[in-house]
């Protein structure tokens, strides 16, 4: 009867290792098809600076603000970049006034008032003329001097010589500006558009406006301090694109391909899954960084990958430890709001 009891006691034992051995090898299998990494989530960041020099007089944006990009951050002094730029909006105007002139031609009126005043002299040259013909005939028969013909005669070249300027003078009237001086008059108005839009850019480099969508990190200049091209004013997280910053094993690399998709885990939030997609591997090869806590050698050679995250609740953060599990083979599309675009840049 004892042995009997035994026997089953055994029987029971071993069907009871049997099928717990039976239960983890079927927990492990599906382990199997997956590569768990480790790693942090990583953003990109932007620290925009002045185009210009000169004091900060105003500051648009607080610490842990949203902005959208283009937004009006922060302002110079712009007294002067101001008072050049209305400069250079006077000039040019007087340049287009000075074309328009030329390109109109000469108006009615100056063309009627050269005629008369080449036909007034056309007169006096005649009168002159005669003059001179009448003395000459007169000093030949000595009833005139000479010294009077010879007034008449320089009387006479006088007033032809203003006749035909006033001639030219018509013509020219007539004719309009030369090709030439419409030529220097669109110079003059192209150098003028140009330092216009000179001033302008200056102008408009006392003005800093947010490079993309994000949230600010940190305001490094203060209202009164001096600003310059060498000194970020902001520093801006842009949240767009989002990924953890893991490092595959070199005897998993061969599992892997870009577009598989990957479920991110992190401490912070238990029991919260975020989907991702690989869109990154490092071409070159290094060791693993001393900060990854993995469960292989750490002089074990690995390549740096960018799993790519959706974070519809905005609750991952710089620097942020996360937990990476790669499904091989598993590809689908992206997950909503995850474009592919910077899926391949490094």
């Amino acid at each position: 009867m004892r042995k009997r009891i035994v026997l089953g006691v055994l029987v029971l034992l071993l069907l009871g290792l049997g099928g717990g051995w039976y239960w983890r090898q079927q927990q492990r299998a599906p382990a199997e098809d997956t590569i768990t990494l480790y790693g942090d989530v990583d953003i990109r960041e932007a620290q925009p600076a002045f185009n210009a020099s000169g004091p900060i007089t105003a500051l648009l944006a607080e610490e842990g603000q949203r902005v959208k990009g283009g937004m009006l951050l922060a302002t110079l002094d712009s007294t002067r970049a101001g008072a050049a730029l209305a400069q250079a909006k006077a000039e040019k105007a007087a340049a287009e006034q000075q074309l328009a002139k030329l390109l109109a031609g000469s108006r009615p009126e100056e063309i009627a008032a050269a005629k008369a005043t080449m036909d007034a002299l056309e007169i006096t040259y005649r009168d002159r003329e005669a003059d001179w013909h009448r003395y000459a005939a007169l000093a030949s028969a000595s009833a005139a001097s000479v010294q009077q013909r010879d007034n008449a005669h320089a009387a006479f070249l006088s007033s032809r010589q203003q006749f035909e300027s006033a001639r030219q003078a018509w013509k020219l009237a007539v004719k309009g500006p030369r090709r030439e001086d419409i030529g220097a008059a669109r110079a003059q108005l192209a150098a003028a558009a140009a330092a216009e839009a000179l001033a302008q850019k200056q102008f408009d480099d006392t003005r800093l406006y947010a490079p993309s969508a994000g949230v600010v990190e940190d305001r490094i200049l203060e209202v009164g301090d001096m600003a310059s091209p060498a000194t970020p004013v902001f520093t801006i997280a842009l949240p767009s694109p989002l990924w953890v910053r893991v490092y595959i094993p070199e005897t998993d690399l061969g599992r892997v391909r870009l577009g598989e998709q990957a479920s991110v885990t992190t401490d912070s939030a238990p029991g919260t899954t975020y989907r991702g997609w690989l869109g990154y591997i490092s071409p070159t090869a290094e060791f693993t960084p001393k900060t990854v806590e993995t469960p292989e050698l750490r002089t074990a050679l690995v390549y740096q990958a960018r799993v790519y995250v959706c974070d519809g609740k905005d609750a991952l953060r710089l620097g942020m430890p996360a937990t990476v599990t790669l499904e091989p083979g598993k590809t689908g599309a992206p997950p909503p709001g995850c474009g592919p675009a910077d899926a391949a840049r490094p």
